[in-house]
């Protein structure tokens, strides 16, 4: 009787130790996904957005890392800052690491 409980307390920690490295390794795995998606987005933003900011969905879809892209507007050259924030979204292919913005949403509205 005793044996049976050695064995199965010592497959209970077995089990518990290898799901803690499990879960180690998506975090980062995570991390570096989300990292990669900043990375990307940001670099396609900076020719939409002045000091553009990039706030990634840290899972995405099954397929697509997903981010929120926002910041002032690119002033055409010559021409005076545009007043506002604007956003787009970007999605990042997973499997080959290429990203695309959406099309700008305002968001400097008014209410009625």
């Amino acid at each position: 009787m005793h044996r049976y409980i050695a064995i199965s307390a010592f497959c209970a920690l077995a089990f518990a130790s290898s799901t803690g490295v499990a879960f180690a390794s998506s975090d980062a795995a995570y991390a570096t996904f989300k990292a990669s998606v900043s990375k990307t987005c940001t670099a396609l933003a900076k020719s939409r957005f002045a000091d553009p900011i990039v706030l990634v969905d840290a899972f995405g879809s099954a397929s697509y890392g997903i981010a929120q892209v926002y910041g002032r507007p690119q002033s055409p050259k010559g021409l005076a800052q545009l007043p506002g924030l604007s956003s787009a979204i970007c999605v990042y292919d997973k499997k080959t690491k290429k990203a695309e913005l959406s099309g700008e949403i305002i968001t400097n509205f008014t209410a009625h």
